[in-house]
């Protein structure tokens, strides 16, 4: 039985919240990977439209109070943890009062793209990383899922590469078909930075899309999960990034939980 330590980072996850299939990819497969021996802990963002009362959230105050930059700007982080009901895992809710309060996930009332979507997911990542750093707990594996985590790769791979948290911890960055045709402003690479990070590492990021923020994570992912769901123009972009170890597994709950557990296996060997 492996002992490895298996973070999952995603924007949803059943029953708390669901918009798509990646909430019960990641309500099943970190339960599977649990029962096979795995330590796992899960981490998403406490969207508005979760309900805390109901889904029994609290904060983990001892977690709490660390400030994540965003350009120029600093926004408190505060953490809220839950259990998932009949099962053994917890989840850990990256919250925020200036971006996570809404009663919507990543569109206003009227259907329109939120224009800080960019910052949200980027204190979403450096939020995920500090939180496990407070933690004290070293991952062995980092899996991503979707373009709202697709930053992290890169941080584990420059800012954080160094961390005694993190120095031996690989990623997976799993993409979906999760389109959409808003363009960033160009301030969003500023807003990425941090040590270590220099604008010849944000290249792929050039056009401040949805591309770009794929891109990011199949460019510094250790392994890369192409769901057999995936557009045609999402498809084009392995052959531009060429990632360094490509699966193409069906995105599906309870599918494919023998081989996620050899590839974690292998990343960490």
């Amino acid at each position: 039985m492996s002992k490895l330590k298996i973070l999952y980072a995603a924007s949803e996850i059943n029953p708390f919240l669901q918009t798509s299939k990646v909430a019960d990819f990641v309500r099943s497969l970190p339960q599977a990977m649990q029962e096979k021996g795995m330590e796992i802990r899960i981490l998403i963002p406490r969207f508005g439209l979760i309900n805390e009362r109901k889904n029994k959230l609290h904060e983990v105050v001892r977690l709490s109070g660390i400030n994540i930059s965003i350009g120029d700007d600093e926004k408190p982080l505060i953490i809220k943890v839950a259990s998932v009901p009949n099962a053994k895992l917890q989840v850990y809710f990256i919250d925020n009062e200036d971006y996570f309060q809404r009663k919507s996930v990543f569109h206003d009332k009227d259907d329109k793209f939120y224009e800080d979507n960019d910052e949200r997911a980027i204190f979403f990542c450096k939020g995920v990383l500090e939180t496990i750093k407070k933690l004290g707990w070293a991952p062995d594996i980092v899996h991503c899922n979707d373009w709202m985590t697709s930053l992290i790769p890169l941080y584990l791979k420059t800012t954080y590469k160094k961390d005694p948290i993190f120095k031996n911890t690989k990623s997976v960055f799993s993409v979906y078909d999760s389109r959409f045709n808003h363009k960033f402003k160009n301030d969003i690479i500023n807003k990425i930075k941090m040590i270590d990070i220099d604008d010849t590492k944000l290249k792929p990021l050039a056009n401040c899309d949805y591309d770009g923020f794929l891109k990011m994570g199949m460019e510094y992912a250790d392994a890369v999960i192409r769901g057999n769901h995936v557009m045609e123009g999402i498809e084009n972009l392995f052959d531009e990034v060429k990632p360094q170890k490509t699966l193409s597994l069906c995105i599906e709950e309870g599918n494919n939980s023998e081989t996620y557990y050899n590839l974690y296996n292998e990343l960490a060997g």
